[in-house]
C-alpha cells in the first residue's frame, strides 16, 4: 500500500493509505509474508532456527558460513519489511548469543551489508525495532479467521528467539495493543476533521471513540500477566531486545562490517518506538519534560517513515486542545479529559507491568547470582546486569515512565 496512490480526486488530511495505515490493522502490516523469495533461502534458514542455534551457541558460525546475498533482488514493500525482520532477529541474535559479557563487537559483511541496504530502502535504522518485532512479525495460523483477542488462539509469530511461549505472549499481546488502538487511529482523522468544519456534535463522537479504544487498549495489555513469564522475560528475552546505544555493555557501539569502520550506535526496541502513543499525545497535546520529550523524539527515527509522517501532520494540524477550551461547550470538555484520563491509566498500566517484569524480577536476578552455584540464566549464561535500571532502549525508564504519566495527566483540562 503506497501513500500518494493517487487513487482519491481530492485526498483527504490524514486519509490513512497516505501513511501506510490500514481502515482494519492500522500500524500492523497487513497480513505480512512469511517467506522471502528462494534465493533468500540461506537467510530463512537461520531465523527460523534461531533458538535452538542461540541456545546451542552455534548461531555466530552459522551466520559466518551464510553466503554474501544483495538485498537490491528484494521487490516490494512486504519483500523489505519481512528482509529487516529477519536480518534484524539474526543480528540480535548474533550479537547477544554469549550474554552481556560476550558481546559481539562486530557485525560481519554477510550480514551487515544487506542489513543496511535493506534499512536505507526501508527508512529504518539496522537494528531490531518495533516495526519489525511487533508489526511485521504476526500471521494467522488459520488464515480464513480473524486475528482472536486471546494470544495463540489463532495468532503467531514469524520469526522468534530464545523464550519460547512467554516470547511469544510478549510479541502477540502487544500485538493486540496495537489491533485495539485501531479505532482510535480512525478517530484522530474523524476528531481533526471535525475540528477544521467546526463540527461539535462529530468531534463529541470522536473523543468518545478515542477513550474507548485507549481503554480497550489498556485492557490489551493487561494480558501481559496471562501470556508471560517475568523470570523468562528478564532472563532470556530482554537481552535481546537491548541495542548498543546508552548500554554499559556495548559503550563503543557495533561496527557494521563492511559499511563503516567506526562503530554505530542504536537504541534497542522500545514500545517508545510505537507510533500510537505519539499520535495520541500530537492529538491532545500532551506536553512532556525536556528530557522525555527528546528522547520521544529520538525514538521517532525508529518508525517506518509514512508514519513519523502521520504524526507530524497531526502535530501541524490546528490545535484541538485549544478548539475545546475556547468552545466553552462543557461536553467536549468533559470527553476530551476522558481521553486524557484514559491515556494516563494506560501509562499507568504500562509502569505496573515494568514493575512486575523489570524492577522486581531484576532484584530476584540479582539475589540469584549472590547465592552459591551456578545461577546460570537459559540460554545467555546469566541473567543480564547491565540495564537493571534501563529500558532495552537505553532509557532510565522508572523516570521516563512517570514523567509521561504525570505530564499526560497534566494535560487535562481545567475547569
Amino acid at each position: 500500500m503506497e501513500p500518494g496512490d493517487g487513487t482519491e480526486e481530492t485526498p483527504q488530511p490524514l486519509a490513512l493509505t497516505r501513511f501506510q495505515l490500514s481502515e482494519e490493522f492500522g500500524f500492523l502490516l497487513p497480513d505480512p509474508l512469511a517467506e522471502l523469495p528462494a534465493p533468500y533461502g540461506p537467510w530463512m534458514e537461520v531465523a527460523h532456527d534461531l533458538p535452538q542455534l542461540i541456545a546451542s551457541h552455534r548461531l555466530r558460525s552459522r551466520v559466518l558460513q551464510m553466503p554474501q546475498l544483495s538485498a537490491r533482488h528484494l521487490c516490494g514493500h512486504e519483500e523489505l519489511c519481512l528482509a529487516h525482520l529477519v536480518l534484524g532477529f539474526i543480528t540480535m541474535g548474533y550479537v547477544w548469543q554469549e550474554g552481556e559479557e560476550g558481546a559481539a563487537k562486530v557485525l560481519p559483511r554477510n550480514l551487515a551489508v544487506p542489513f543496511w541496504e535493506v534499512s536505507q530502502a526501508l527508512g529504518l535504522p539496522p537494528i531490531l525495532t518495533h516495526a519489525d518485532f511487533v508489526l511485521a512479525n504476526w500471521r494467522r495460523k488459520d488464515p480464513n479467521s480473524p486475528p482472536d483477542p486471546r494470544p495463540r488462539r489463532n495468532l503467531d509469530t514469524i520469526i522468534s528467539l530464545p523464550g519460547g511461549e512467554s516470547l511469544r505472549g510478549f510479541v502477540l499481546v502487544t500485538l493486540l495493543v496495537e489491533k485495539a488502538a485501531v479505532p482510535g487511529i480512525k478517530a484522530i482523522v474523524e476528531a481533526l476533521r471535525a475540528t477544521l468544519q467546526l463540527d461539535e456534535e462529530t468531534l463529541h463522537g470522536a473523543l468518545q471513540e478515542l477513550a474507548e479504544a485507549i481503554g480497550a487498549m489498556s485492557k490489551a495489555l493487561r494480558q501481559m500477566h496471562d501470556y508471560v513469564d517475568p523470570a523468562v522475560f528478564y532472563t532470556v528475552i530482554r537481552i535481546f531486545l537491548s541495542g548498543w546505544k546508552d548500554n554499559p555493555a556495548m559503550p563503543n557501539g557495533l561496527v557494521y562490517e563492511g559499511v563503516s569502520e567506526e562503530p554505530a550506535m542504536y537504541s534497542g526496541g522500545s514500545a517508545a518506538q510505537s507510533t500510537i502513543l505519539h499520535a495520541f499525545d500530537e492529538l491532545l497535546g500532551i506536553r512532556h519534560s525536556e528530557e522525555s520529550s527528546a528522547f520521544l523524539h529520538r525514538m521517532r527515527d525508529y518508525m517506518p517513515p509514512p508514519h513519523r509522517a502521520f504524526v507530524e501532520e497531526i502535530r501541524r494540524a490546528p490545535s484541538l486542545r485549544q478548539h475545546v477550551l475556547s468552545s466553552g461547550n462543557t461536553r467536549l470538555r468533559a470527553a476530551f479529559n476522558r481521553c486524557v484520563s484514559a491515556l494516563a491509566d494506560f501509562r499507568s498500566c504500562h509502569i505496573a507491568i515494568v514493575t512486575k517484569y523489570i524492577t522486581v524480577a531484576a532484584a530476584k536476578a540479582k539475589a540469584e547470582r549472590a547465592e552459591p552455584g551456578d545461577g546460570a540464566g537459559p540460554s545467555v549464561g546469566k541473567p543480564p546486569s547491565a540495564l537493571e535500571a534501563k529500558g532495552t532502549s537505553g532509557s532510565h525508564i522508572f523516570s521516563f515512565l512517570k514523567s509521561v504519566r504525570d505530564s499526560t495527566r497534566a494535560g487535562a483540562i481545567r475547569a
